[in-house]
């Protein structure tokens, strides 16, 4: 059998030892229902509030902003369905959102309830300003939904910039942050609503949160009981939440070990570079987050490559995991306008526990591959 190297961070993180742990000893002495008020429910409740609070204190807000979901994807869902919950208006947004941020803008569009401004992308994978100021400009704009960074190209937005102009113009901003918590220490703090993953920062899955700036309203989008202040309904499972509020703690201290990894990505990419006529890297004249290679082989199908790097013992992947399983060009990279990256593109995350020997061992491995063709 090959070595095995995992190169697909941006995927899923392997958790922690410590969250296992911690998740071990829940499922013993914290199963009960956390919404019960006897011992046992309150056990399970210790767990969930100890999540809200890290989950607050990684992103500096109050833990009663903390709104505990299965994830990024319906905190994201909560955050777009929110803002037109009681009136329409016109959602700004781009094809570079990951799909729970640009399905959801289609099915609000669909329903009446929002029209959708789709912003023009540059080809650094870096949104346009310049339209983005054209668009508030047009008036009625109740959301501007962006991400922090890609989680196809690493390509940092402007959030900043982002959050003044939306700020001038009198209108909401959801980040999808997904990508920054536990990797970067500008979160966008002054943002009306964030979301966050445990999984994307070394804990379990089904599990995250949306944070939001006080007085943001939050409308359910799932009906029900009355856990986390009726915002979302259903028992919140106290052996994640303690998963959570390890990894959160976790991620308050390891951002500096992820910017720590942009050599041994250059050194991936150059030496991805040299393997394959013709190979480019994605995005490569932005600002990009350090621990992300999407890297174009043309005259290869992206799903080829990243099977053929699975039988040398490489994960990597074509793109987005949300994406995974389907054979359609990168969304992303046809919104920067490079086609044929859209088909031939693999994406390599590292992580804080990535080493030189790993990444030299994906290159041996990268390198077998590509002298077939």
């Amino acid at each position: 059998m090959p070595r095995r190297v995992y190169l697909d961070w941006n995927a899923t993180t392997p958790p922690l030892v410590a969250v296992v742990e911690a998740m071990v000893e829940a499922a013993r002495d914290a199963w009960g229902n956390p919404s019960s008020v006897h011992a046992f429910g309150r056990a399970a409740r210790r767990r969930v509030e100890d999540a809200r609070e890290a989950v607050a204190a990684l992103a500096r807000c109050d833990p009663r902003d903390v709104t505990l979901t299965s994830g990024g994807t319906e905190a994201n869902n909560l955050a777009l369905r929110s803002a037109f919950a009681q009136a329409a208006g016109i959602l700004v947004t781009s094809r570079l959102e990951h799909p729970s941020v640009t399905r959801v803008a289609e099915a609000l569009e669909r329903e009446g309830r929002a029209r959708v401004r789709w912003l023009r992308v540059r080809g650094d994978g870096r949104l346009d300003l310049e339209d983005l100021a054209r668009a508030l400009a047009e008036g009625d704009v109740r959301l501007v939904a962006v991400q922090a960074a890609n989680p196809e190209t690493g390509v940092v937005q402007p959030i900043r910039d982002v959050l003044g102009m939306a700020r001038r113009a009198g209108a909401r901003v959801h980040v999808d942050a997904v990508q920054a918590f536990g990797r970067s220490n500008d979160l966008a703090y002054e943002a009306d609503t964030r979301s966050l993953a445990a999984h994307k920062m070394r804990g379990p899955k089904s599990i995250g949160a949306l944070v939001s700036r006080p007085g943001v309203s939050i409308e359910p989008v799932l009906l029900g009981g009355s856990q986390e202040e009726g915002v979302r309904p259903g028992t919140v499972d106290p052996l994640s939440a303690a998963g959570l509020a390890v990894a959160a703690r976790h991620a308050m201290s390891s951002p500096e070990r992820w910017q720590a990894l942009g050599p041994l990505r250059d050194a991936l990419e150059g030496g991805l570079l040299g393997l394959s006529r013709g190979a480019r890297v994605n995005g490569i004249a932005a600002t990009r987050a350090p621990h992300v290679a999407s890297v174009a082989f043309p005259g290869w199908a992206s799903a080829d490559l990243v099977a053929a790097l699975d039988l040398e013992g490489v994960a990597a992947s074509g793109g987005s995991a949300c994406s995974g399983g389907t054979v359609e060009p990168s969304g992303v990279l046809e919104a920067m306008g490079d086609t044929e990256a859209a088909t031939c593109s693999v994406r390599f995350s590292l992580g804080e526990d990535t080493t030189e020997d790993e990444v030299a061992a994906a290159l041996a491995a990268a390198a077998r591959v590509l002298s077939r063709f």
